[in-house]
């Protein structure tokens, strides 16, 4: 029997009684149970325990569900939001973007997973830190397929998830495992979680294979996330079945430009082309731009079932090597693809301009073209440095009215990353056999400032008001008419004020600065930030901040400019082959230019937000294979010393990127031995102790190559000893956050 408590005031008992029966919220209790529950075992406090329930209640702070049965009453503060889980088994829930995300604590996250649309209970907040709260519910799965590692053991099999937020393991029967060896790759299918189990139960529905295969690991990542092996058949069987060949009916309907000269510009290993330029000299001097699109709409039919398919991927997806087209083979690769010596149906957007590329007239219609010759961006960049090629005359009329283009964006506020591209050169197995990177040099500045005029430019058509926009030759409409029809634009946000500060006050300590206040000031001081860190120590770090500090551009139906391009109006129009916004915003185009309408709003803006979000996860998948791809090339470097550059610091260790092949690593602060650091939140930067040593974001520092691990997609570094390792006098180390 339990000890009896000593007789407590009323007021105690109070506080002590509403306490519990809110901890039990879902719960009635008459008062011998509560009693019990709370260890009071006399007479006299059972008594005093009644009173205060009669209080409690006359006071409205808890309910009589039944006769004698007492209940706290619903206080809770429910919202609803997508769950983000940390490695540690943590999570946030994020409601949304004007509302400060709520913090998870560990085990209160339920039977949650990474992803999922959840129901939270918020707690009083104390202090000013974020909001806390607890999972009560799932509202919907965000998915249900997982990847990961098959553990089997004589009575039960266990599949331990690849992605590092899955913070459970999964609970296999052994009549589920498929055919599955031990230790293979699997998908899986989340079958249930029962209520109180520490494990969800799952089926394997794929068998991927050995870790570290080739195929076996690209498989698992396309699996991950949820990305198409193939078309379906029935897709494939209606591409086969499309009219492809070009007709005089229909070229009588379009703009003839097969007799001017036309060409394509792309990578050396494009098999889609679906961009071309072309080029004349009209008589008064000025000069035609043609800037032709694949007509993709022509054969992309709403609604069909090659329509569906394209809307469901949204996008194509690069893969490390391998292309995952948002299009049939059939369309991607030929009847729209401008290859050269063929005439190809296009929606082309054309300019007059004079010889300082201002814009006499423009044109939007439907056209036909031959692409006289196919160029790669390294043909172009010859052709420019050296004036002599092909075309050359073309090429360098071209180049020269995009540099002004150019000149006259960064003057009116667009910032310039120059950031290189990481390619593996992979050999008939996948197999990476070297890294190389890709520039943007000349060539490709010429083909991207004409897509950029263009993409403005049509987004102005359709979004701006008739006298604003400026009279069209095709397409009128009433000067007073009223814009009604909603248009997909890409749009970037302008950064907000306390991350320009943020950065402002961190760049200051190397003698440069951000304005902030002004948007065209604030991009202009960008501009001139990143030109003038280049070959700076500091440059790896700045250029990290100054784009962690920018929003991420999107699709939507609200239009509130291109912060980053310095366009009041801008959406994408020219790659419809690769994009599905480009193939709405092509129909959007034909219904102006013919008096009709196409979507409705609502329709239009659930279309462009899921285009943001499959750009996203294809973003997420192409990083992922790269990243499979460094920890394969590192594999066979293990004990290799590097230079590398810190590219990222958390307080559970530094990220560093190797210099010579963007290979990037971490090194763990439980692993260095040296001493033990704090992480210095607010300056990017972990302290020693005892030494004062400080490894802070952009340092040079040498490596070397301790794990590469190829199911984990991990890679391990350990530092060697930096040539003037920098030292600060610890005076109150308490102002640093400890390593948890």
């Amino acid at each position: 029997m339990a000890k009896s408590k000593k007789k407590q005031p009323k007021r105690y008992l109070f506080e002590e009684v509403l306490a519990f029966l809110k901890h039990n919220s879902e719960k009635s209790f008459n008062y011998k149970q509560l009693g019990a529950a709370m260890e009071i075992d006399n007479e006299g406090d059972r008594f005093a325990l009644l009173e205060t329930l009669e209080e409690l209640k006359h006071q409205g702070f808890v309910v009589e569900k039944e006769i004698g049965k007492y209940q706290s009453k619903e206080t809770k503060n429910y919202v609803s939001g997508t769950i983000d889980f940390t490695s540690t088994g943590t999570a946030f829930v994020v409601v949304s973007p004007d509302q400060p995300d709520i913090f998870i604590p560990f085990r209160k996250t339920r039977d949650a997973m990474h992803g999922d649309l959840v129901k939270v209970n918020v707690f009083p907040q104390r202090g000013k830190g974020k909001p806390e709260g607890e999972v009560v519910e799932v509202i919907q799965r965000r998915k249900t397929k997982f990847v990961g590692t098959i553990q089997i053991n004589p009575k039960f099999a266990f599949v331990v998830p690849d992605f590092s937020k899955l913070h459970v393991d999964f609970f296999v029967p052994l009549s589920d495992i498929n055919g599955a060896q031990n230790g293979q790759k699997v998908l899986i299918e989340l079958t249930e979680w029962k209520k109180g189990s520490d494990n969800p139960n799952a089926k394997v529905v794929e068998v991927f294979g050995n870790p570290g295969e080739h195929e076996t690991e690209i498989h698992a990542i396309m699996a991950e996330f949820g990305l198409p092996m193939e078309f379906a058949p029935e897709v494939e069987a209606a591409a086969k079945k499309l009219d492809t060949q070009i007709k005089p009916e229909e070229i009588a309907k379009r703009r003839d430009f097969r007799g001017i000269t036309t060409f394509t510009i792309d990578p050396v290993d494009a098999k889609d082309f679906d961009d071309a330029l072309s080029l004349r000299k009209l008589e008064n001097g000025n000069w035609e731009v043609g800037v032709h699109i694949a007509d993709v709409t022509h054969y992309l039919k709403p609604h069909s079932i090659i329509d569906n398919e394209a809307v469901s991927r949204a996008t194509s997806v690069y893969l490390v090597d391998r292309t995952i087209p948002m299009l049939p083979e059939v369309l991607s690769n030929f009847a729209c693809s401008l290859r050269p010596h063929e005439e190809k149906y296009c929606f082309s957007a054309v300019f007059e301009m004079d010889d300082q590329a201002q814009i006499q007239n423009q044109w939007f219609g439907k056209t036909v073209i031959y692409s006289n010759h196919r160029f790669t961006y390294e043909e172009v960049q010859t052709i420019i440095e050296t004036e002599e090629g092909p075309y050359k005359d073309e090429i360098l009329t071209l180049d020269r009215l995009a540099k002004i283009l150019r000149a006259e964006r960064t003057a009116k506020g667009s910032i310039f990353f120059d950031k290189a591209e990481v390619k593996f050169k992979l050999d008939e197995n996948g197999t990476p056999l070297g890294v190389f990177f890709k520039t943007q040099k000349d060539a490709h500045k010429l083909i991207e400032d004409f897509m950029l005029l263009a993409n403005k430019k049509v987004a102005e058509f359709l979004g701006k008001p008739k006298r604003e926009a400026g009279e069209q030759n095709h397409g009128r409409k009433k000067q007073n008419e009223k814009q009604e029809d909603a248009v997909v634009y890409r749009v970037h946000d302008v950064p907000k004020d306390d991350k320009l500060m943020d950065l402002n006050n961190f760049v200051a300590r190397f003698g440069y600065s951000v304005a902030v206040g002004n948007k065209q000031k604030t991009a202009q001081s960008i501009n001139k930030l990143l030109h003038d860190v280049k070959d700076k120590k500091e440059q790896s770090m700045i250029e990290l901040l100054t784009v962690r500090s920018m929003p991420k551009a999107v699709y939507t139906t609200k239009n509130t400019g291109h912060y980053g391009l310095g366009f009041e109006y801008y959406t994408h129009f020219t790659s419809p082959i690769r994009r599905y916004p480009d193939v709405l915003v092509h129909r959007l185009l034909e219904a102006k230019l013919n008096h009709t309408h196409y979507l409705k709003a609502d329709e239009l803006e659930q279309l462009a937000k899921h285009s943001s979000e499959m750009e996203k996860l294809a973003a997420d998948a192409e990083r992922a294979s790269v990243k499979y791809k460094q920890v394969e090339f590192l594999g066979d470097k293990i004990g290799q010393i590097f230079k590398g550059v810190i590219s990222g610091v958390t307080e559970y260790g530094v990220f560093v990127e190797i210099i010579e092949n963007k290979c990037e690593g971490m090194i763990r602060t439980r692993e260095m031995k040296d001493d033990q650091y704090f992480f210095d939140e607010e300056n990017y930067r972990l302290v020693g102790r005892r030494t004062g040593r400080i490894y802070s974001l952009g340092d040079p520092v040498m490596i070397k190559v301790k794990r590469a691990d190829l199911v984990k997609k991990q890679l391990d570094f350990e530092f060697i000893e930096q040539v003037a390792p920098k030292r600060e006098e610890i005076r109150n180390p308490k102002r640093y956050k400890k390593r948890k």
